[in-house]
């Protein structure tokens, strides 16, 4: 399977101020390889296929979507953790898709990250003391423990730790403490963005608060920058200023976080809306249930035209299958021209021209399948890529 190289271009782009971070058609693509002797590339995994997006200095991102969109791999791409495919990301007026070694080292002092699995991301041989100052003395912030402790008594304290748990390990701390020292250890180098990749995600639902509590207090104590990752609705609306809608790989809608609660416009964004229980019995009886048939397409083979158009209710015979819609400001009154689509039907959707039908799973045939030893099926997920 030969390798994509369409990307979507964006239209109607609102005016954006103090932009931080800027990604420019950033595309992560995993080979998938197999032989015996000799491995070969059969195919690629379009993890994220195309993303363009902006965040302003000092504003809270929110990346939502199902599981396996490629939300983390973006984050992990911006940080180049992944190293993107092809793309840009300007950071502070930098690429750092283009830097490498020493000068990707330095600027990360710029970016850091929280990670999903508190205990995992934490080495359990290390005291919290030497995770705290291992960035510090890395980045020449610190040379020593002892030069380093009052700062790091006053990070434990911003996220509201005691000075004696400098002295412990990350297995005694339960898991929203142990998410704590992860945020700390973050702030620790005096970064100026820090991604989050589903912070809370692995917390109990009071944890969750406190810990959403804590980074809104930290932002507007230290003046950081946040790429929130998460799939759970409730968490983005609260902490985020501006929020983008991912599905297999590629921006779908993005809007203030108000806007897009108040009026989602994408059939896809529509459908996660629905999913919210609303604890209102009498709204939650009357309000649109949309009901998604069919499972998420395999991010090896998607589809053609709109990624979305194999689910979606309101698919039409024209364009949804040949061509791959833009992000791009509808011409909708009452739209905040900061509200982007990437849907060919976003006004006759709005109006009621076109109606939503229903929609008929495909199976496969197992015919149709190719299982020979040079099969260019993949995975089905990105896990089971790599």
């Amino acid at each position: 399977m030969s390798e994509q190289t369409t990307t979507p271009t964006v239209e109607g782009t609102a005016p954006d101020g103090d932009v931080l971070v800027e990604a420019r058609g950033i595309k992560v693509h995993f080979p998938i390889k197999r032989g015996v002797i000799f491995d070969k590339t059969i195919g690629h995994v379009y993890a994220v296929d195309g993303v363009d997006l902006k965040i302003r200095r000092g504003e809270t991102y929110g990346l939502v979507g199902e599981s396996g969109c490629g939300k983390s791999t973006l984050g992990r791409a911006i940080l180049k953790l992944e190293p993107p495919t092809d793309g840009s990301v300007i950071f502070d007026g930098i690429d750092i898709a283009t830097l490498e070694g020493e000068e990707l080292r330095r600027k990360r002092q710029d970016i850091q990250m929280v990670f999903q699995d508190p205990l995992s991301s934490l080495d359990p041989r290390q005291s919290v003391e030497s995770l705290l100052f291992e960035g510090m003395k890395a980045h020449g912030i610190a040379k020593n423990a002892k030069e380093a402790r009052p700062r790091l008594v006053e990070l434990l304290e911003a996220v509201g730790l005691p000075e004696a748990a400098l002295a412990k390990y990350p297995h005694e701390f339960s898991g929203g403490q142990r998410q704590r020292i992860g945020i700390a250890r973050a702030l620790s180098v005096n970064p100026k963005l820090i991604v989050a990749d589903e912070p809370v995600s692995a917390l109990d639902v009071s944890v969750q608060a406190q810990v959403i509590n804590l980074l809104e207090d930290l932002q507007e104590e230290f003046g950081l920058t946040y790429l929130v990752v998460a799939h759970d609705l409730a968490v983005v609306r609260h902490i985020s200023d501006r929020i983008g809608v991912m599905y297999l790989g590629a921006l779908v809608e993005e809007a203030e976080a108000d806007d897009l609660y108040a009026a989602p416009l994408h059939p896809y964004t529509r459908a996660l809306m629905s999913a919210v229980p609303v604890p209102d019995p009498v709204i939650e009886d009357r309000r649109e249930q949309i009901l998604l048939t069919g499972d998420l397409p395999s991010p090896s083979n998607p589809p053609t035209g709109c990624r979305f158009h194999t689910r979606c209710p309101w698919r039409q015979e024209t364009k949804c299958e040949t061509e791959r819609p833009v992000l791009r400001v509808p011409e909708i009154a009452g739209v905040n021209p900061s509200q982007r689509v990437a849907c060919h039907w976003t006004e006759q959707i709005a109006s009621g021209e076109i109606e939503r039908h229903a929609v008929t799973a495909t199976a496969t045939e197992a015919g149709d399948l190719d299982t020979g030893p040079d099969s260019l099926m993949g995975p089905a997920s990105i896990s089971e890529a790599l």
